[in-house]
């Protein structure tokens, strides 16, 4: 479909709580796909909506692809509407980067293993049982329906460096 633009902080969607998802309609079919053309050709492993300036429950990841032989690559975005963590156990801290946080990296205290229940976009209730990268990239994609972004997680040093970077360069355009 179409590759959309990334947001990137100060922008204000980045901040907000995204509204829940009542009608799958053809509004929210077609973001999904954007979504997906966009986390592929970013490249990332995960996309939200609040990502891409539309501030409502739809994620789509796919850890697989970037990491796949040439030979083997193959395109299987997991979408995920209105996801919400059931359960979670466990602990892991790892680096993470961030599409809307660029040039940051983070270290973030996440669990191991999460269960996030939610819908695909046929309005079927779907599970996902996830452990490593990929309980990560759910968590951190669900982080950011609630308006926060590995800025959040960041100490206030690295926070207030990295803002006040942000400030500098929009200075200079």
């Amino acid at each position: 479909m179409a590759v959309r633009t990334i947001v990137v902080i100060p922008h204000d969607a980045l901040n907000q709580k995204a509204k829940e998802i009542t009608d799958i309609d053809e509004y929210v079919r077609t973001l999904a796909t954007d979504m997906c053309d966009t986390m592929y050709k970013a490249p990332g492993l995960g996309l939200a909506a609040n990502q891409v300036g539309e501030p409502v429950q739809l994620i789509v990841c796919d850890v697989v692809y970037p990491y796949a032989d040439a030979k083997d690559k193959k395109k299987e975005p997991l979408i995920i509407i209105n996801p919400r963590i059931r359960r979670s156990e466990g602990e892991c801290v790892k680096e993470e980067g961030c599409l809307s946080v660029p040039e940051l990296d983070v270290e973030v205290k996440r669990a191991a293993c999460v269960q996030v229940e939610g819908v695909d976009l046929t309005g079927k209730s779907l599970m996902v049982d996830a452990e490593g990268i990929l309980a990560r990239v759910l968590q951190h994609e669900i982080d950011h329906l609630s308006g926060t972004t590995i800025l959040d997680h960041a100490s206030a040093l690295k926070r207030s460096l990295y803002r006040r970077r942000i400030k500098k360069r929009s200075r200079r355009t």
